[in-house]
């Protein structure tokens, strides 16, 4: 395969092109009221090329393998049907390697029998809890075998297996109605999702639980977040404008995330990197076959990094991160998060709450949106904090806010560093992308809290 795709590669009137070839194969289970929905088995083979040749690029995707050179002339000439200024590309060194996929319990080795049996005691699980209506369920895992191959002499071979669940138990009292959920994942071990009874029971009463739990009286708070919404805080409200190819393209955020600013105490700590090792966002090669990386994005406060394709790199003048991904070999490659955390602080969860005299504690998360600057996300469950401890559960709380605003109000971090694995990012049409985010507790000064009047 690999000569017969270096030999496609060379011959063209183009200044680098670009060949991935994808197989695979994936699992799916769905689950409504405790009946499966949809039990799939999938499998699939294709590539694509990409090519840059007079200032543009060029991009075509393929199901036949047995005219890859054909395809290769047929982005190139794209290509130069697009034109503009000249392109160009930050240097990586042309790297041949294979990377085999590490599963620690392979999910391909378990019976497709094995994985509806704990899939349908979980579902029966939820639903003996009493006060707990419906449930949803999904299961999904996943095998690739990615080749990157590039006219500068790339050629890589790499896999990948993960595994997520996702479950949501729904409790109602007339019209009354509340949902508890729990979303997890991992990098090929099926054995995250085995043995969960308790955590499930425990979420199905929570539902049941809110049904009575008061709402928070609007207003600001000293909040605190979970590692699990502060890990997709930072995401979604932070890690998107870190993206090399958002903030070149728009001027006004080109002069909000200008490295050097300050947006926060010396406890602050961000980075993004596919490098960090056995997540779901871990690899050992982007897409372009740049190797991985670990990158600082905000280091004591200051924004001093972002993420790169090698396109973006070389606009602007920095290194490439190996963050350029694309979701299958239908899209070409854009510039992706990875692992985006936020590092451990010194402090412990009592201490964050020691001192608040009236606050919330937040926990997990449900749902939200961003727009440039201004964030707002939903909880998936909360806590009243009162006198230095966490109280009465709440309904859940809606937080909103400008992001560097909060950043500048967020005194304190601990040391319990956790990761989410359950979810996935979406961006361009490409999505859900397997990524994983994560913080230790957070602490949060004058934070807007939607609740009653």
């Amino acid at each position: 395969m690999r000569e017969i795709i270096t030999q496609a590669l060379h011959g063209h009137n183009a200044e680098y092109v670009e060949v991935r070839l994808e197989e695979g194969q994936g699992t799916s289970l769905q689950y409504r009221g405790g009946e499966v929905e949809d039990v799939v088995r999938s499998s699939g083979l294709g590539g694509c090329v990409r090519a840059l040749a007079g200032g543009g690029w060029g991009f075509a995707c393929f199901n036949d393998l047995s005219h890859l050179r054909q395809k290769v002339a047929e982005a190139v000439s794209h290509a130069r049907h697009v034109g503009g200024e000249r392109v160009r590309l930050a240097d990586v060194e042309p790297k041949v390697d294979i990377v085999p996929a590490t599963a620690p319990r392979d999910p391909r080795q378990v019976p497709l029998a094995r994985k509806k049996e704990i899939m349908d005691q979980y579902a029966q699980l939820m639903l003996s809890v009493p006060g707990v209506q419906t449930c949803r369920l999904g299961y999904g895992d996943g095998y690739r075998k990615t080749m990157v191959a590039t006219s500068q002499g790339t050629y890589i071979q790499q896999e990948r297996v993960h595994v997520t669940l996702r479950l949501a138990a729904i409790a109602r009292d007339g019209g009354d109605v509340q949902q508890a959920s729990v979303s997890l994942g991992s990098n090929g071990d099926f054995s995250v999702v085995e043995d969960l009874r308790g955590p499930v029971q425990e979420m199905a009463q929570r539902a049941v639980a809110m049904l009575k739990a008061p709402q928070v009286k609007g207003s600001e708070y000293t909040v605190v977040l979970d590692p699990v919404l502060a890990g997709v805080f930072i995401h979604e409200a932070f890690g998107h404008l870190s993206e090399a190819d958002h903030v070149y393209q728009n001027d006004r955020l080109r002069e909000i995330m200008t490295l050097g600013r300050q947006f926060g105490g010396r406890h602050l700590n961000v980075v993004d990197g596919a490098a960090i090792p056995g997540l779901r966002g871990s690899y050992s090669y982007d897409n372009e076959g740049t190797p991985a990386t670990k990158t600082s994005l905000i280091r004591e406060g200051v924004l001093v990094g972002r993420l790169h394709s090698r396109e973006t790199a070389a606009k602007m003048g920095e290194p490439p991160t190996g963050n350029a991904r694309a979701m299958n070999y239908g899209f070409p490659p854009i510039v992706r998060m990875t692992n985006t955390l936020i590092e451990p602080g010194a402090a412990t969860l009592e201490d964050l709450v020691a001192d608040i005299e009236e606050g919330v504690y937040a926990r997990n998360w449900y749902g939200g949106m961003t727009s440039m600057e201004m964030f707002t996300f939903s909880a998936g469950e909360a806590y009243m904090v009162r006198h230095g401890k966490v109280a009465e559960l709440l309904r859940p709380v809606m937080l909103t806010g400008n992001l560097f605003t909060t950043l500048a109000n967020l005194d304190a971090v601990a040391n319990d560093l956790a990761m989410n694995q359950g979810g996935g990012c979406g961006k361009n049409g490409q999505g859900p992308l397997p990524v994983s985010n994560g913080s230790p507790h957070i602490r949060i000064q004058h934070c807007l809290v939607g609740g009653a009047a």
